[in-house]
């Protein structure tokens, strides 16, 4: 890993206050203490010298981050800055929470810290995300309102979002409508749902069908483009792909990575160390290891056998699954590991969501080409005149 930046997964805490029907973590009340960090952030930037790297993306997630307190993440940023600074190094980081904690009082963090941006996530129609104690109906007014004093407060707010067959009954129309013109969110992500951690029956119809998840996002994936797009309206992964299919780039998110296990890693609030959240909080036996008792986060990962697998499994894939066939490979690489385990046990199997990213990508190739061809025409008139 010599790229010159790499992400870090980071888990402060384990602690929610939500009780989602399709998590797939095993919540705890461990936090991670400011010394803890401390030691973690200099065995982060140890290995960030020896491999050659420049900039670390940190992206602070949960359990529910926003259960510590803001002047815990006062003293965090403060012991990035001071260590960081004194090895030349860069960092950035990345908020994800469920939003549901916000006030006031987290302004001044959200904006020194954050440059007044967060990523949170709610679902269309909401069926699974609920409080404690609570049903999905108040959970998303909660979510609503907190959305909208953010707005109010001048934080921009991206959103992810994972279709459940509901959302696919509705249709795109009504849940792009909600979205943009109810809520006025101007950037979501759509993530496919998986059957990750403890089995609930929530979790009985993932994955979803990908023929209809298939149809479901090309219609969407139209709608944004006549209405959003040249709006400034952004929803991954469409906008991703399109600049890909236009112009030649590869800022992907992490399930179409070459391969994820050079790109990042995930550490949670008792050190443990694992590919991502999705692996580290619901799958002990594919930890990495645990780096308060390391004396080096290299020495962890390079002798960790799992990451070696994880390492191997694009060119496995390529031995034992039909990925060579797909004009689409050097797009998707046969897609999440974590997914691929979650449906059939083996990471050396290809993502389950294989049928729709074919689909996906081939409908978004079909709307750059719709869009050059307007573009071309556009400019050429234009010339003319």
């Amino acid at each position: 890993m010599n790229t010159g930046h790499f992400s870090l997964i980071l888990l402060p805490t384990l602690r929610c206050n939500a009780d989602c029907d399709y998590c797939f973590e095993n919540k705890s009340t461990r936090s991670l203490d400011l010394e803890q960090l401390d030691d973690i952030l200099g065995k982060v930037t140890d290995y960030m010298e020896e491999t050659g790297i420049e900039g670390l993306s940190i992206y602070w997630q949960g359990g529910e981050v926003l259960t510590l307190p803001p002047d815990w993440f006062r003293r965090a940023y403060e012991l990035i800055q001071e260590t960081f600074a004194a090895r030349k190094k860069q960092a950035f980081n990345y908020l994800q929470s469920n939003w549901i904690s916000y006030g006031r009082h987290w302004n001044e963090v959200v904006s020194e810290m954050f440059g007044n941006t967060v990523g949170t996530s709610m679902d269309y129609p909401n069926s699974y995300r609920r409080l404690k104690g609570g049903g999905p109906g108040e959970y998303q007014r909660v979510w609503e309102r907190k959305v909208r004093e953010a707005r109010e407060a001048g934080i921009e707010i991206g959103v992810i979002a994972v279709p459940n067959q509901w959302t696919l009954e509705l249709g795109a129309e009504r849940f792009y409508s909600y979205f943009v013109n109810e809520l006025g969110i101007r950037s979501f992500q759509i993530n496919t749902p998986f059957p990750g951690g403890f089995r609930h029956t929530a979790k009985m119809g993932f994955p979803l069908d990908n023929e209809r998840l298939s149809r479901f996002a090309a219609e969407l994936a139209d709608i944004w483009m006549e209405r959003g797009f040249e709006d400034g309206v952004r929803i991954g992964p469409f906008d991703k792909l399109l600049d890909h299919f236009l112009y030649g780039h590869r800022d992907f998110h992490c399930i179409w990575q070459s391969n994820c296990a050079n790109d990042f890693f995930c550490i949670d609030p008792s050190g443990h160390v694992a590919q991502c959240d999705c692996w580290v909080a619901s799958y002990p036996q594919f930890r990495f290891g645990n780096v308060l008792e390391a004396d080096s986060l290299s020495e962890l990962l390079l002798g960790s056998p799992v990451r070696q697998r994880l390492r191997s499994r694009p060119g496995r894939l390529i031995q034992k699954e039909d990925c060579l066939e797909c004009k689409y490979l050097s797009l998707c690489h046969g897609g999440c590991p974590v997914r691929a385990y979650t449906v059939w046990g083996d990471i050396l199997r290809k993502d389950p969501y294989c049928g729709f990213y074919q689909r996906l990508f081939h409908a978004v190739e079909t709307l750059a080409a719709r869009h050059h061809r307007r573009f071309t025409v556009a400019y050429h008139g234009a010339r003319e005149i």
